[in-house]
């Protein structure tokens, strides 16, 4: 079931106090990120306030922004350890501020051009939880307490990618192929690719008939931290031709 919208709301700011947990606890700002090397904690911190900052700002433009906003006024970032904590909760709280001012179904500028998530702010909220979950998994592995998305996120988070990530009408450069995702917690999708481009939809049952030309398990967390680049393949459970996957990842839809 997709999440609601007090439901995404509820969870940035649960998955936000977690990410400030991990800045709080770490021996030092500089320590290099495992999952992100070029980039220290502080980096991280930084890329994670500045951009709630700016997407607060682009909600707020309402649907006829053509890009996303940088805000002028957003305060800048402080060096020193309980100011970033106070500046990041202040990024956050600016983002959901603008999130509920304008409810779920208004227009909002996104990324994303035609893929199955909609232009509006109700996907947005759904694609910035995703974002902040994935970046608190990143601060808690660099300070050694690295722990699973939590389930109701990383279930919601596998359709998010598929939907917004992986869904486009930009034609499939390989041989046609289907792709199976199945999360040990009950839920699985299914992944087209043709000359049309890629689709996506849920499955409600194991499909009879069209056999998937590789399918891949695991928990939605796994899943969900595999498809950015933070899980290996080798620790899925994985049948078919595996070298879909790799067409996958270096698959540039907009080239």
């Amino acid at each position: 079931m997709i999440l609601e919208f007090p439901d995404l709301l509820r969870l940035i700011d649960e998955r936000s106090v977690a990410f400030r947990a991990a800045i709080a606890t770490a021996p030092s700002l500089d320590v290099r990120v495992p999952t992100c090397p070029e980039w220290t904690l502080f980096d991280l911190a930084q890329h994670l306030g500045v951009g709630r900052y700016s997407w607060a700002a682009t909600v707020a433009a309402g649907p006829d922004a053509t890009a996303k906003v940088t805000p002028a006024d957003a305060p800048p970032v402080p060096a020193e350890r309980e100011a970033l904590l106070a500046w990041l909760a202040a990024s956050t709280q600016a983002l959901l501020d603008a999130l509920r001012e304008a409810g779920p179904d208004r227009g909002c500028w996104t990324w994303w051009g035609p893929s199955q998530s909609p232009q509006t702010v109700g996907a947005v909220a759904r694609h910035q939880l995703q974002e902040i979950a994935v970046h608190t998994y990143d601060a808690q592995l660099t300070v050694g307490d690295a722990q699973p998305l939590p389930a109701e996120v990383a279930v919601d988070g596998v359709e998010d990618f598929q939907f917004t990530c992986c869904a486009n009408t930009a034609a499939w450069p390989h041989e046609p192929a289907v792709v199976d995702y199945h999360a040990s917690e009950g839920r699985s999708w299914r992944l087209w690719l043709s000359g049309d481009g890629a689709q996506v939809a849920r499955l409600a049952a194991p499909v009879d008939g069209e056999p998937a030309d590789v399918a891949a398990w695991g928990t939605a967390s796994e899943l969900v931290l595999w498809f950015y680049g933070r899980f290996p393949t080798e620790s899925l459970k994985v049948e078919g031709d595996a070298g879909i996957f790799d067409q996958l990842i270096a698959w540039d839809p907009s080239a």
